[in-house]
């Protein structure tokens, strides 16, 4: 049965592997999952799961293998167990409520009512007696009351009065597409990490203090430095215009990036990077930073990242005096070929879906000026761009 299960975790693309799996099964021989099903399932999906993007995955696996329950995407292409139904009569109904649902004609006849309502019923029905509805006394359907029904489409009980709940199987994902937050950014960026020791020795080291104490034959103490990612970042903020509408999503990823690095610089700039940049948007004409001076500052090994929708009139990528805001010198794209020939990790992130990227024809040629490292700024594409940044 666990070889199954973990074949049927990677036929579902989830990432385990053997040593996870064998730490589960120690985790079992050890009883810790005690005789509970809640108790086994939240060990298993703790040993198993990495990534909390894969839980809708992992629950629909473990129903399937350790419980018989086939994913049904649709009310009407499903079918229903007549030993379901008599096991649930075992289980929830007194006798009294037996002898009443016989006295209708049993399960058989319900059943089948049910099935012959799918078939005539066209659109839907709220109130009534008859008809799948809402707020009726219809045996079948939702917010409404009959004795003896079959619960459809409705979140949890209300009478506690349904022969059958039968929903069907909603979630919301937590896959590489959906909006992102603080936490799940954090946890993205966590990708981009090299560690090392520096600094003062604060952090017992406990393996060196046994051998030393072992070797003397005294107690000897020793510390070493705390580990720390030493990765070292530059984010340039595309600021204004256009990017209001994503002014929320990049506070989360700012406020993600300054926890997760201790080595982070930042800068704004607008549209595109040109020979300037800032630190204040409120003092952003007064207190401008040359860009050049920002290129000599830090080393080459900082890893960049651009956020930004990359959407403006080509004519500020290609020409003198294309920007909307001052007359450059130089076009935005020669800069940002500086950047990209600077430092060899970067990338760009983009909060505008990228199945909308065709459209804007600033967007491809940034595209093709970086050498197609932009990714959308999703949980999947900052996964994408931070192994990028790894390489």
């Amino acid at each position: 049965m666990f070889l199954n299960f973990f074949d049927e975790l990677r036929r579902a693309k989830i990432p385990v592997t053997i040593k996870e799996h064998l730490g589960f099964l120690e985790a079992i021989d050890a009883g810790l999952a005690g005789m509970s099903i809640d108790d086994f399932y939240y060990l298993s999906r703790t040993a198993l799961v990495k990534d909390e993007r894969n839980l809708d995955r992992f629950d629909q696996v473990f129903a399937h293998v350790f419980r018989g329950l086939e994913y049904v995407d649709e009310i009407l292409a499903a079918e229903v167990p007549e030993e379901w139904l008599r096991a649930l009569t075992e289980k929830f109904l007194t006798e009294e409520e037996k002898r009443q649902i016989e006295a209708m004609g049993g399960f058989e006849k319900l059943m089948e009512t049910l099935k012959k309502r799918l078939e005539e019923q066209k659109k839907r029905h709220e109130g009534g007696n008859k008809w799948i509805g809402t707020a009726g006394t219809s045996p079948f359907g939702a917010q409404g009351f009959n004795p003896e029904g079959v619960r459809i489409g409705q979140d949890k009980s209300r009478h506690g009065k349904a022969v059958k709940v039968w929903d069907k199987r909603e979630y919301k994902n937590l896959d590489d597409s959906v909006e992102i937050g603080t936490r799940n950014i954090k946890i993205a960026l966590r990708r981009l990490r090299r560690f090392a020791r520096e600094g003062a020795e604060t952090e017992l080291d406990l393996d060196d203090t046994i051998r030393e104490t072992a070797h003397k034959g005294y107690l000897d103490i020793k510390l070493r430095p705390e580990r720390h990612n030493t990765i070292k970042v530059l984010i340039f903020f595309d600021a204004g215009g256009s990017m209001d509408a994503y002014v929320r999503l990049c506070e989360e990823l700012f406020s993600a990036a300054r926890t997760e690095f201790k080595h982070m610089e930042y800068y704004y700039f607008h549209n595109c990077l040109y020979e300037f940049v800032w630190q204040d948007n409120r003092r952003r004409h007064a207190e401008r930073i040359p860009t050049w001076q920002v290129l000599h500052t830090y080393p080459s090994d900082y890893k960049v990242i651009f956020v930004g929708d990359a959407t403006m009139s080509p004519y500020e990528l290609t020409y003198p005096g294309g920007s909307v805001e001052h007359w450059n010198e130089e076009p935005g794209a020669l800069w940002l070929q500086r950047v990209f020939d600077i430092y060899e990790s970067a990338v760009w992130l983009n909060p505008v879906p990228d199945k909308h990227w065709e459209y804007t024809p600033s967007t491809a040629l940034i595209q093709q000026l970086i050498g197609n490292r932009m990714f959308p700024l999703t949980l999947g594409g900052l996964d994408g761009a931070m192994r990028e940044l790894n390489r």
